[in-house]
């Protein structure tokens, strides 16, 4: 059993059912998620030892949350509690050509005044196999930046393997952090790199496209300017409307490129955490397979995700290899 660690916010989704919108309900159903916490159900699911590191309400809510982690065999030891509200967010489903749209409250969640100081990295990080981390978190507050750098350097010293994805969202960096300048950094911590020539981009102030040869090229500058990033894996995506959309995923490793065969998704039952699902997969994948197995398994729990309710990916191993072994028609198994 592979020991993994999370650290970010837990955070409430709120939405109508079906594809309402808001003004035409006056009933909402919930789910607990947030990007990391669905990294970290979908590899406890797995079959991987689990712990998430974040604060939640001193209420009821907060216990709620502590408690649907603990369904899905994520261990919350590591949770602590605060006066401040647990954050949410809510959810307007789209279709077809009407797009989903979401807004976020979550500026003075009880994560986003989180004290890192209350946190025990060593012990967190204790007998670790890997610790993974998306930009959504330092983009929260100061307090969650601190926290995930210093894990990120006491990780890297107990030679736990890093994986980033540096998601850059510019409406949540408002404390007044640089943000690219925050994420090179932390970047520069971590040996797996989940994103593409949109990301490095972003980071790095390049332009290249998204074609297989700048793909490779911009990889190797990531590399050149982040020496200890090893990997670089990108999902990419063709979104036909908001219920079909085509995904494939590609890989650099230093010397060798892969890619997968495209997955189409004709019928999207929910499009949340399916990116989510892609690092989950990756992180397995690498931790079991070799590096073109893992990326296809990546490319496929992304594609299953699709299919199902609520944030986090509750597919199991079998399913996940079907899929990935070219077992596309849905057939009911007997």
């Amino acid at each position: 059993m592979k020991k993994i660690l999370t650290f970010g916010e837990i955070i409430m989704r709120i939405s109508p059912s079906g594809n309402k919108k808001l003004i035409q309900s006056n009933q909402l159903e919930y789910y607990f998620g947030g990007t990391e916490v669905n990294v970290a159900i979908s590899l406890a699911h797995l079959g991987n030892k689990v712990s998430h590191v974040s604060t939640v309400s001193d209420d009821f809510v907060g216990k709620a949350a502590k408690s649907f982690l603990n369904t899905y065999g994520v261990n919350t030891d590591l949770v602590t509690s605060s006066k401040s509200p647990l954050g949410l967010y809510y959810l307007e489903v789209g279709a077809v050509m009407r797009s989903s749209t979401i807004s976020y409250n979550r500026s003075h969640s009880a994560f986003a005044k989180i004290d890192p100081s209350n946190i025990d990295w060593e012990k967190a990080l204790e007998g670790c196999n890997w610790f993974h981390w998306t930009g959504i978190t330092p983009a929260l507050s100061k307090g969650a930046y601190n926290g995930l750098k210093k894990a990120l350097l006491i990780a890297k010293e107990k030679n736990v393997t890093i994986s980033a994805d540096p998601a850059y969202r510019k409406d949540l960096w408002n404390y007044g952090m640089n943000a690219k300048e925050a994420l090179c950094e932390l970047s520069a911590l971590s040996e797996v790199f989940i994103g593409g020539p949109n990301e490095i981009n972003e980071l790095l102030g390049t332009d290249f496209s998204n074609s297989k040869d700048d793909f490779i090229e911009s990889c190797k500058h990531l590399l050149k300017t982040f020496p200890y990033i090893k990997k670089v894996f990108d999902k990419t995506r063709v979104s036909i409307n908001a219920n079909w959309h085509k995904i494939r995923s590609r890989m650099w490793n230093g010397k060798d490129f892969y890619e997968t065969d495209e997955l189409e998704i004709t019928h999207i039952i929910d499009r949340i955490g399916t990116g989510d699902a892609y690092a989950s997969g990756l992180i397995h994948g690498l931790l079991h397979y070799n590096d073109q197995k893992a990326l296809k398994f990546a490319n496929a729990s992304c594609a299953l995700k699709h299919t199902i309710e609520g944030d986090a990916n509750l597919v199991n191993e079998k399913e996940i290899l079907s899929v990935m072994n070219g077992s596309l028609t849905g057939r009911i198994k007997r």
